[in-house]
């Protein structure tokens, strides 16, 4: 894990600068335990995203949790986060928020995320409060810089779709199995490739539903997959394979980019007092 960057005195005057000086969140039980002996899962467990409205349905699947690499080459990654105490608004308004700015990204993880950006057209999007709070974020490119564990990514392209563009069954697309979803193809490129490189494809869906205490994020991360016209494309070159150490390391990137928001988002957004701004 890297070592966290000093902030600049302008970002230490932003009232939400005590979250970069959190120490990290512990993981979530069922992560911590899985960590002490972390392997790979049995692809045959795994959820294709071929599959995809399978994730609308009650209960859990075999493949909640782990990585693996599938028999067509491309990686899965799939973790579920409690998130006691949120919202499916809170989620939405993370999702919209925190790409206005480079420590509201790096907030999220302070280690290993450098810097967000939006484009001047997607900007305005995100800021214009006429819009449903969830085309605040769907519909718009995030613009990132973070290191997930292999060196710095350094021009990452996470362009959000809504439910129906990602494939979903709108249909079946409601609570309580459903509540909202950041769903995305994502590009990204290392710090020595060209800006028009081709990158690595992946497409994910941090798919929310309720619980008792709060909401649950489930996440799934299909490397190699893209959604185009609404469905799923296999886009490495022949014989290609992610290598599962890469998916090792989005595995535990990700166990602790959202440990860190169950901890922060709930007193984050009421100190925000859910606005986009």
């Amino acid at each position: 894990m890297a070592e966290r960057k000093e902030l600049t005195a302008e970002e230490k005057a932003k009232p939400y600068a005590k979250y970069y000086y959190l120490p990290p969140a512990p993981p979530a039980a069922h992560h911590a335990e899985m960590m002490v002996d972390l392997k790979p899962l049995d692809p045959a467990k795994a959820d294709r995203i071929q599959d995809l409205n399978n994730l609308l349905s009650p209960g859990y699947t075999e493949g909640e949790n782990g990585y693996c690499v599938l028999p067509d080459g491309s990686g899965y990654v799939a973790l579920r986060h409690p998130l006691p105490g949120g919202t499916p608004e809170m989620i939405d308004w993370w999702f919209a928020w925190h790409a206005l700015e480079d420590l509201r990204y790096k907030i999220w993880y302070p280690e290993m995320h450098i810097a967000a950006r939006l484009d001047p057209e997607d900007r305005a999007k995100a800021l214009d409060a006429s819009r449903p709070l969830p085309l605040r974020f769907q519909g718009l490119t995030h613009h990132v810089v973070e290191d997930i564990g292999g060196g710095v990514l350094n021009a990452v392209d996470i362009s959000f779709l809504t439910p129906d563009d990602f494939g979903f069954d709108r249909a079946r697309f409601r609570p309580p199995y459903a509540e909202t979803v950041a769903a995305a193809n994502v590009v990204a490129r290392g710090l020595e490739e060209p800006a028009d490189a081709p990158g690595l494809p992946v497409a994910f869906v941090h798919l929310v539903r309720k619980t008792e205490d709060g909401i649950e994020v489930r996440n799934r991360f299909w490397v190699g997959y893209q959604i185009v016209d609404k469905k799923p494309v296999l886009q490495l070159p022949p014989g290609a394979a992610i290598p599962e150490e890469a998916l090792r390391g989005l595995f535990l990137h990700d166990v602790q980019e959202f440990a860190n928001l169950a901890r922060m988002l709930p007193e984050l957004y009421r100190e925000m007092e859910g606005k986009v701004a």
